[in-house]
């Protein structure tokens, strides 16, 4: 269940996302979180966020030494952000350079937004803000995760999890996940859904899906649920069944169900409900008052059952999220 942030974006006003870039710390993520907050996106008409990187050394050689990192911001700007992303590391048992920890630990202390992805969590936990709260991390480091901190409540076998104002991600394919989710939260499915386009990346994962996907490319190309999946996306007005699906890709339910797990980690009919409440937040934002109206044409049936998804899924009621990222709202913010 997510919760609602007190992180969302002042009116006119950037959001300020500064990233900790450490020794041996992953390109890979670092690649994502600016694809992803620190490009700019002029289609959009405004500036998303204030990205910036920094680093407690004027050069820092990452991941194996196959890039060196210089010329950016000392931690002094992470005192000033709205959200600090925390570096990861290929090695968990060597410690983050203390000023880093420090860096986390103060802006937790006046309520900054934390974000660690994949080995990022041991860097939270190391920082000790993850004290009794829930987190993230990749499959294959758990038993060490648990064993080094036991007082935080791993969840290991899912992509992410946002626990207020601490947010983690698994694997590395899972930051771009969480940042995808993190725009939705921030500015609204509309915004988020023209940032996935960018990425050519799918727009919504639950946090909740499964980490390792046992066969994350089909064997044979007739077993991709891509043709399956673009048909149900202009078919979710109407009612849409399990069956209905199986039947269009001309197999049994049980086959649909294998091939669901196998190549997105989650079941048809929990891949269906979030692509029909995406499409309700869409219809929200767009401006439909009627709930009414957006649970029938999300194919969500009625108001009550929109009401309750939104709140166990979004963690804000029809209400407030037309308050948060309606089209007036975006008026408002320029």
């Amino acid at each position: 269940m997510t919760q609602e942030s007190s992180h969302g974006v002042r009116a006119g006003v950037p959001h300020r996302i500064v990233v900790i870039v450490d020794e041996s710390s992953n390109p890979f993520e670092l690649g994502c979180v600016t694809e992803i907050f620190g490009l700019r996106r002029p289609e959009l008409g405004r500036e998303l966020y204030d990205f910036r990187l920094c680093s407690p050394q004027p050069l820092t050689v990452m991941r194996q030494g196959f890039f060196i990192l210089t010329g950016v911001a000392d931690l002094e700007a992470a005192e000033a952000a709205d959200t600090v992303i925390v570096p990861n590391r290929r090695d968990v048992d060597v410690p983050r350079h203390p000023a880093v920890l420090d860096a986390i630990r103060r802006a937790h202390a006046r309520g900054a937004r934390l974000i660690g992805f994949c080995s990022g969590a041991f860097t939270l936990a190391e920082a000790g803000v993850l004290d009794g709260r829930r987190a993230a991390t990749h499959w294959q480091l758990a038993a060490a995760f648990r064993a080094r901190f036991p007082s935080v409540r791993l969840e290991s076998d899912v992509l992410f999890v946002d626990d207020g104002d601490i947010l983690t991600a698994a694997g590395s394919a899972a930051a771009l996940d969480l940042g995808l989710y993190v725009v939705r939260r921030d500015h609204g499915a509309e915004i988020a859904n023209a940032v996935s386009r960018r990425l050519v990346f799918a727009g919504h994962r639950d946090g909740g899906q499964r980490q390792f996907v046992e066969r994350p490319v089909p064997d044979l190309p007739d077993e991709s649920l891509a043709p399956v999946l673009a048909w149900a996306q202009e078919q979710l007005d109407v009612p849409l069944t399990v069956s209905d699906l199986a039947a269009r890709a001309a197999v049994s339910p049980a086959t649909l169900h294998r091939r669901f797990r196998a190549q997105l980690g989650t079941t048809p009919l929990a891949w269906l409900t979030g692509e029909r409440l995406a499409l309700a937040c869409r219809l929200i934002e767009r401006g439909e008052s009627g709930l009414d109206i957006v649970a029938r044409r999300s194919g969500l049936g009625t108001a009550a059952n929109l009401r309750t998804l939104m709140r166990r899924e979004i963690g804000l009621s029809p209400s407030a999220y037309r308050a948060r990222f309606g089209s007036d709202t975006r008026e408002e913010r320029g």
